[in-house]
């Protein structure tokens, strides 16, 4: 996603935490006490969001699995289609678990393997030349996950005639192959820890301690919104963080068309979280929108939502391909990650301040 072993790796540093609430000191800055079920927020978010995501991925990547099937037997044009068609299926609802770095995903460093940008190629054409490879190596993160298949998909060759040539080869056929069974694995044994044992550890740890449940999954989500929706896929690419924009480093790069719809996605993720809203309905439950109402900061709820809709208006303005984006007009993306910062600060500091609860990871570019 950055460069990619350095920086991206040391997004994801935690650091001890200074002067963290405790469950005991449950005040908003305020004044009103802080009677809020937190409860019944981690209940709705596991049952009604996190969990229903990652079936309906699971279920996306078994598709995507049993489609590679068919293109490694008969790798022709319309199996390449089908192909290519599950592909961004899958990735758009990754948008929807990505920010849930929290217990197996966590502890299987699920995030690197499954949505390192930009994909390292040189690692890629290696392994495949080479035809062994440990997939679950931190070297190989940048060679696997969605990114990995972009680049099998529409990088290896000029024309769709030419890629479908390379498939002749078993080594490409495996390598393709093994990294997508990769993702399916991984995402199943997520989904499984969540079903069986995490669930109830989960909703249980509603403490505001370092390690509780509800402190890590809130520091989860500011961190997503901050450093991989508003930096990894407007801000790096749009050189807010260099000397010069780097269109390369954009999502969806190989196959050009999917930059703008997986970041409106990875955004709609965002808001839905915020407001509770049912993974599969648009029915609502207990969220942060309701626990900032319940603290009576109806303001910073209006604030929030009205932020994401503001830059929701400036993705849609963009080009489906943020790299011809970056190249053609570039002032347009750093107005869409102008406008997504406005809600790092409501977020970040209002949110966070009104929930007593402290950032947990370090923040390296300075805002």
């Amino acid at each position: 996603m950055f460069t990619v072993r350095k920086i991206f790796l040391g997004l994801f540093i935690t650091t001890f935490i200074i002067g963290c609430g405790s469950s005991s000191s449950d005040n908003d800055p305020s004044g009103k006490t802080d009677t809020f079920d937190r409860g019944a927020l981690l209940t709705n978010v596991a049952d009604n969001i996190i969990i229903p995501a990652f079936q309906d991925l699971n279920t996306k990547l078994s598709t995507l699995k049993l489609d590679k099937e068919t293109f490694i037997t008969t790798p022709d044009q319309t199996s390449l289609d089908a192909l290519r068609a599950s592909w961004i299926e899958a990735y758009k609802v990754w948008q929807y678990v990505e920010m849930f770095n929290i217990g197996k995903a966590e502890a299987l460093l699920y995030g690197f393997q499954m949505n390192i940008y930009p994909t390292n190629t040189t690692d890629i054409e290696n392994n495949i030349s080479a035809g062994t490879y440990d997939l679950t190596s931190a070297n190989n993160n940048d060679a696997v996950g969605f990114p990995a298949v972009d680049y099998l998909l529409y990088g290896v060759a000029n024309d769709d005639a030419l890629i479908l040539a390379k498939y002749a080869d078993v080594n490409y056929r495996n390598y393709l192959s093994d990294i997508i069974n990769q993702m399916q694995s991984l995402t199943e044994t997520i989904l499984n820890d969540w079903t069986t044992s995490y669930r109830g550890t989960f909703v249980s740890q509603t403490g505001n301690t370092t390690t509780s449940a509800l402190n890590k999954f809130t520091n989860d989500f500011v961190f997503y919104y901050e450093k991989v929706l508003r930096a990894n896929k407007i801000g790096i690419p749009a050189g807010n963080f260099s000397v010069d924009p780097l269109p390369e480093k954009v999502e969806g790069f190989y196959s050009k068309i999917y930059s703008r719809e997986l970041a409106l996605e990875a955004l709609n993720a965002v808001q839905d979280l915020f407001n509770g809203k049912v993974y599969t309905s648009n029915t609502t439950g207990d969220s942060f929108k309701t626990y900032l109402l319940d603290l009576e900061r109806n303001d910073l709820v209006t604030l929030i939502n009205s932020r994401f809709d503001s830059a929701r208006q400036k993705l849609e303005a963009l080009s489906a391909d943020f790299n011809s984006q970056i190249n053609t007009d570039n002032t347009k993306m750093t107005e869409a990650y102008d406008a997504l910062q406005l809600a790092v600060v409501s977020l970040k500091v209002d949110m966070l301040q009104a929930f007593n609860i402290s950032i947990d990871y370090v923040d390296a570019d300075g805002d």
